[in-house]
Formats: structure tokens, C-alpha cells, sequence
């Protein structure tokens, strides 16, 4: 039994979805044939079934690095082979609007775990044949939504203090948008040999007031996380 998943890694397919939204994952594991629970305990709730012939999870990591490796690395305990992240982020670039799609091709670590894990001159890279999976399903998927694919950002603070945030130092670098786990699925996945990627929908603009103007309940917004999961769920029965 998998200590925090509390999933039998018989159970387990070797093909899993994971997103932050226990909510979001059981909407998406409500789309395979054959879905069923197969492990809750805190903010991992675990699921599995059929997509299109094709033996996948769905498993729910919460928010923030620290308890989304916690997942990914008991789900490489598990024997799982590959990872899709189905997530959300704030977009950096005037052109990637709130309701797009972006495909994360590497990731910027100002996450604090990794930074433990791993030296600092450590790449956080997705896999090629996932990513050329991703756009390919993107391409085919009939929502016909605007995807950019590029290196993104992984930072663990939403709400401002008293320093300022990177924001736009990352957006004059060409950073696409900024989110929360992406750094640690691609850097525990290189570490456990399993193939990793990330799929994201966005919800504002990360330049913005968050307080002010960050409304992550859109009708937009739904259309494009119903986009991103059936992208992810077609990109990962496709990954040799």
C-alpha cells in the first residue's frame, strides 16, 4: 500500500493523469469507461479506468510543490510509467490570453523543492514524446483552442508579501506563464525514470492585481479545462 496515495500499486495503472483539484479529478476520471476509486487520503484522491482501450489513473496532488512530489514520488513507488499534468497558470505573454493552452516544454525552478533534490544547475524538462503527444492531441482536439508550447515557470508564493515577485523579470526572459508544480513532476520523473509532461489552462494574466482581477471560474475557463483533460487523456494512451 502506498503510504499517503493509500492505493495498492496493483491497482495502479502505469499511465496517470494528475492534477491539483480532487473535485477536478474525479470530473475527469468521470470521462473513462469503467471508472472507479481506488485510494482518497487528504488531497490525493486516486481513480482508475479505461480511455479508449487503455488502462489510466487519475490522481488528485493539491497545491504546491511540497505535497505534489509527495504523489509523484509514491506514484514512481507504484511502478507508473507516465505522467500528465492537467493544471492551470497565469500567463506572462499579452498573446497567451486567460482561456489558451499551454504546453510546458521545461520549466524555470523558483520552487523550494527541488532546490533540495537536486543542484541548481539541474534541468526541469519535460519528456519529448510526451510533449510531441500533447500538441499532437491539441492539434486533433476539436474545442480548437489557441496552444502555445514553451518553458514555463514553477514558483511556490500566490499571495505578495513584502518582497516583489519575479513576474517580470521571467516575462522579459520569453517565460509563457507561471504555475506551482510543474518543476517538481519534471524533476522527481527524470529522477525515477518516468516519462513527464504538462498540459495547462490559463487563467489570467500573472502581472495582474490577483485579488483584483483573478477569477479562475469563467465559462472560459471550464471550456479550456475540459479541452486540457481531454488532450492530456488522448496524449497519454498515445506515448510509446
Amino acid at each position: 500500500m502506498l503510504t499517503n496515495l493509500k492505493v495498492d500499486p496493483e491497482q495502479l495503472p502505469k499511465r496517470v493523469i494528475v492534477c491539483g483539484d480532487p473535485k477536478r479529478a474525479a470530473l475527469i476520471a468521470a470521462k473513462l469507461d469503467n471508472h472507479r476509486s481506488i485510494g482518497e487520503n487528504r488531497e490525493y484522491h486516486s481513480y482508475a479506468g479505461t480511455w479508449k482501450g487503455t488502462e489510466v489513473a487519475v490522481v488528485s496532488h493539491g497545491v504546491g510543490s511540497p505535497g505534489a512530489a509527495v504523489c509523484f514520488e509514491e506514484l514512481a513507488k507504484g511502478g507508473v510509467q507516465v505522467i500528465i499534468r492537467v493544471g492551470t497558470a497565469g500567463s506572462y505573454q499579452k498573446e497567451i490570453e486567460p482561456g489558451s493552452l499551454v504546453i510546458s516544454s521545461a520549466v524555470v525552478r523558483q520552487d523550494g523543492l527541488t532546490s533540495q533534490l537536486v543542484p541548481p544547475g539541474f534541468p526541469a524538462v519535460a519528456n519529448r514524446r510526451v510533449a510531441d503527444a500533447l500538441v499532437a492531441a491539441a492539434e486533433a482536439n476539436e474545442a480548437g483552442l489557441p496552444v502555445a508550447e514553451g518553458i514555463t515557470l514553477t514558483l511556490d508564493v500566490f499571495y505578495s508579501g513584502v518582497l516583489e515577485f519575479p513576474h517580470k523579470l521571467y516575462q522579459k526572459a520569453g517565460v509563457l506563464a507561471v504555475e506551482m508544480e510543474n518543476s517538481a513532476l519534471f524533476v522527481i520523473a527524470a529522477l525515477r525514470g518516468m516519462k513527464a509532461g504538462a498540459i495547462l489552462a490559463i487563467d489570467g494574466y500573472a502581472d495582474a492585481d490577483l485579488l483584483a482581477s483573478y477569477n479562475p471560474h469563467t465559462d472560459a475557463m471550464a471550456k479550456a479545462i475540459e479541452a486540457e483533460a481531454l488532450i492530456a487523456l488522448d496524449a497519454l494512451v498515445a506515448v510509446s
